[in-house]
């Protein structure tokens, strides 16, 4: 593009542009060219794509970034796109504690009033899982929550959930999958200027007692009169879970939790972590600390939007270990199936094999799918249980159809405390799964890019030159060029490689499965541990990483 007509983008998005703040920016932008051509160049490459359930991206002025003008646009399309289907009812809209989140879902609501959709707002500040929740219990058409999850703090989003039908058979209340994403950006980009789309009045706020029907709802997913004595750390990483998880917990009859004070409080600069996200290095470090003063039985963490949740459990020799998100996911599937919950458990590609094998012992039926919880509650109409290994999980499909950081975390404390009630604890409970089933260790190899090029140019060295051996074992590989994935497998190992759909990433999704010989667990975990840093070492030279 020619430095003029880069201009003249940049111009003709000025004078559309709703928002004071980011024309001011966008003309500092203009004003500083030659030497800001870059940065609009940036800007400007291409407009955020509607991708895995909706859109994510820097909070900037221009069309690659979420902003004002761009959430217009996008709610403009949904609801252009509703009335298409011919879709009935209201349109619900959460939002969480980010920079914009609120304006967002505000214009989100005028827009659709505009249109004649009546519009309901979450009143405040509200976990995920709760958006998801209403979407179903007031049979809205659709939903819309503004949040970027775990993203760093310069970043937003706008997640959509459909209902009423437009979901599919297993899908109402749950994110969007194609073709109606597809639908969706053809019908934003239709959007002409946004001075002539419509702006209506700011909605009906939902009423209290629908969010505190959900409270009530999490609660009652557990069994009644179970033990409820645990000593619990908790963190919301300053995100908008802790008030809705404590009233949760409460209502469930745990005793109140130890809250990390300096994580207590929505603050949209998280302040206390480097990356907002309880899998990443050091995320969890006050909780920890928290977990070691009180003594505490678990340690428990959901992401900023609290559709997430992470567990932390105490090391027989003092410390804490953090569960995988596998480790975890596989406990939760365990419990349920003791608890008799009927139904598909279900899991995708790149996590572990172990709960398919469990649910084949068990006789339990079980599906795969690809990445993705709009992939996983569609996995069965009737779906008993659904995870991934990037710390999501849903245990109770008809109450949330999506991710749940929040009915996780009473499960696996529902758990915890009939454990310990028996003198037992999780890392008792994941021994015995792996005296029975073999150790399935898991771990991740994750390379951020700057670059997305760079993303291609690994998966084609890794296509083009597949590794022969791994572990010194033959290897099998399956390349699925559709979605963009490849599987290195052996008879013990496995490697799944692909990019990430939200970030500017490229995983590979290791699995060891390692023999317990008589009852030594521990001995074959440590044989399992030296074989994944040897498997990860050869998958990153196969991507030349």
């Amino acid at each position: 593009m020619a430095p003029d007509d880069l201009r003249s983008l940049a111009e003709h998005w000025l004078a559309d542009d709703p928002d004071p703040a980011t024309r001011a920016e966008l003309t500092r932008l203009l004003d500083g060219l030659p030497g800001t051509e870059a940065e609009l160049r940036d800007r400007f490459a291409g407009p955020l794509t509607f991708g895995t359930a909706g859109l994510r991206g820097r909070l900037r002025a221009g069309p690659n970034g979420m902003n004002l003008a761009v959430v217009t646009r996008a709610a403009a399309g949904l609801v252009a796109w509703l009335a298409e289907q011919g879709g009935e009812g209201p349109l619900v809209i959460g939002y969480d504690a980010r920079h914009g989140s609120r304006e967002f879902a505000e214009r989100t609501a005028r827009v659709a009033t505009g249109a004649g959709r009546e519009a309901l707002l979450l009143p405040g500040t509200l976990p995920t899982p709760v958006l998801a929740y209403t979407v179903r219990a007031l049979d809205a058409v659709a939903g819309v929550m503004v949040t970027a999850s775990h993203n760093p703090p310069q970043d937003n989003g706008y997640k959509v959930y459909l209902g009423r039908g437009l979901g599919g058979p297993a899908g109402d209340g749950a994110q969007i999958v194609p073709p109606a994403d597809a639908g969706i950006e053809a019908a934003i980009r239709a959007v002409g200027p946004l001075a002539a789309v419509p702006l209506g009045e700011p909605g009906t706020l939902v009423e209290d007692k629908i969010i505190e029907g959900y409270a009530r709802s999490a609660a009652g997913v557990l069994s009644e009169g179970g033990p409820r004595d645990l000593a619990i750390a908790y963190t919301p990483m300053h995100g908008v879970g802790g008030s809705t998880l404590a009233a949760a917990f409460a209502a469930a009859g745990f005793p109140p939790l130890a809250v990390v004070a300096e994580q207590a409080e929505p603050d949209p600069e998280f302040p206390t972590v480097a990356f907002p996200n309880p899998e990443e290095p050091g995320a969890m470090d006050l909780l920890l600390a928290l977990a070691e003063a009180r003594g505490a039985d678990l340690a428990i963490a959901n992401d900023p939007d609290a559709d997430r949740c992470a567990v932390a459990v105490p090391r027989p020799g003092g410390g804490w270990r953090p569960l995988r998100g596998d480790e975890l996911g596989v406990l939760l599937g365990d419990h349920l199936i003791r608890r008799g919950v009927p139904g598909t458990y279900a899991t995708t590609i790149v996590s572990s094999q172990l709960l398919g094998r469990l649910c084949a012992a068990r006789n339990v039926p079980y599906a795969e799918t690809l990445t993705g919880f709009k992939w996983i509650v569609r996995a069965a109409e009737e779906l008993a249980f659904g995870y991934e290994e990037a710390l999501g999980y849903c245990v109770a499909p008809s109450l949330v159809r999506d991710k749940d950081g929040i009915t996780a975390a009473l499960t696996v404390a529902e758990l915890a405390a009939g454990l310990k009630a028996e003198g037992r604890t999780l890392a008792d409970r994941l021994d015995e799964l792996a005296a029975e089933f073999g150790v399935h260790a898991t771990d991740q190899l994750s390379v951020r890019v700057d670059d997305l090029a760079e993303i291609g140019a690994a998966m084609r060295r890794a296509r083009t030159a597949p590794p022969r051996t791994l572990l010194g074992a033959p290897v099998a590989t399956t390349d699925d060029d559709v979605n963009n994935v490849l599987t290195f497998r052996t008879a013990s190992a496995r490697a799944v490689i692909r990019p990430s759909g939200t970030e500017p990433k490229l995983k590979a999704y290791l699995e060891v499965v390692e023999p317990v010989a008589g009852s030594d667990v521990t001995a074959a975990r440590e044989r399992a541990a030296d074989a994944l840093v040897t498997l990860r070492r050869e998958i990153a030279a196969a991507l030349g990483v």
